[in-house]
């Protein structure tokens, strides 16, 4: 019986049926309250950021209590866990971000715009300053819940896919125009690293080009030692055995915005390439 640790939401429970699904053995899941699940009054940024859906399920895989871990990819740490291995990333879904009830181009001039993301919110304000940005947290349908009050929200496309949400209004904003974050869209998979029987179960279910495109942001990434709680964004194609990777800073308000793109075969040179570029224009500066 393979033992599979998740977080308790809607969204996190789907995604680890999916992986039980794709893996064909026998499961059960564990499910684990993490302090980003907990404290829903809180930001991102007060808590820690990147690791607050993640730290309690990777505690449960090291004390035995689960064999695998199912994550979004986005909410995973870029630095490593003693003991722990990524070694499975599912086919990605939508890696977009998704606008509810207005599209961009209709957005009402000062209009309320909810989202607890610095990244949406920073580039939000780069292509329409008027906006005011309203923090929000809570699951998915809590979120779109809060259209009663807003204008418009901001949720991850994979996530309304996953769940089938329909009825609302939503446009799907191109990544060259609202860059995603790291890992959007794809689920990563977890285990002990000396667990030899969970190692063969995730070499079954792991989908390639995903990994290289997610790899190639997380190496991005790292060289900012952050996550959700900074303005950056990076989002990676894989083809025909080459990676293209751009990379996304911005200020808070919304007035300056940095790009870098690079192409390549390894994922972690080209996410550092793209990184290094961008720290060449002045992005460690801008992210103080």
């Amino acid at each position: 019986m393979l033992r599979i640790a998740t977080r308790s939401s809607e969204l996190a429970l789907a995604q680890a049926e999916s992986f039980a699904t794709l893996a064909g053995v026998a499961s059960e899941l564990v499910v684990v309250e993490t302090e980003g699940d907990r404290r829903v009054a809180d930001s991102l940024h007060e808590m820690g950021g990147q690791g607050v859906f993640a730290k309690e399920i990777q505690a449960a895989l090291l004390d035995g209590r689960a064999d695998v871990a199912v994550h979004s990819a986005k909410d995973l740490p870029v630095a490593p866990i003693p003991g722990l291995q990524v070694r499975a990333f599912l086919e990605r879904a939508d890696p977009r971000d998704i606008l509810a009830r207005y599209p961009l181009a209709e957005l009402p001039q000062g209009a309320r715009v909810g989202t607890s993301s610095v990244r949406r919110g920073a580039q939000l304000r780069v292509l329409r300053p008027d906006v005011e940005i309203v923090p929000i947290r809570g699951n998915i349908r809590t979120r779109l819940g809060r259209l009663e009050d807003l204008d418009a929200i901001f949720v991850a496309a994979a996530a309304v896919d996953r769940l089938r949400i329909s009825g609302i209004p939503f446009e799907r904003l191109d990544p060259e125009l609202l860059c995603p974050q790291v890992g959007q869209g794809a689920i990563a998979v977890e285990c002990r690293a000396g667990d030899s029987e969970a190692l063969e179960i995730l070499s079954g279910v792991n989908h390639g080009p995903t990994e290289a495109a997610v790899l190639a942001e997380r190496s991005f990434l790292a060289a900012f030692g952050t996550g959700c709680t900074l303005p950056i964004g990076g989002y990676a194609s894989w083809a025909g055995g080459t990676i293209e990777l751009q990379g996304v800073v911005a200020s808070e308000d919304g007035r300056t915005l940095m790009k870098a793109r690079a192409t390549g075969s390894d994922p972690a040179t080209t996410g550092a390439q793209v990184a290094s570029a961008l720290i060449a224009q002045g992005a460690l500066t801008l992210l103080r």
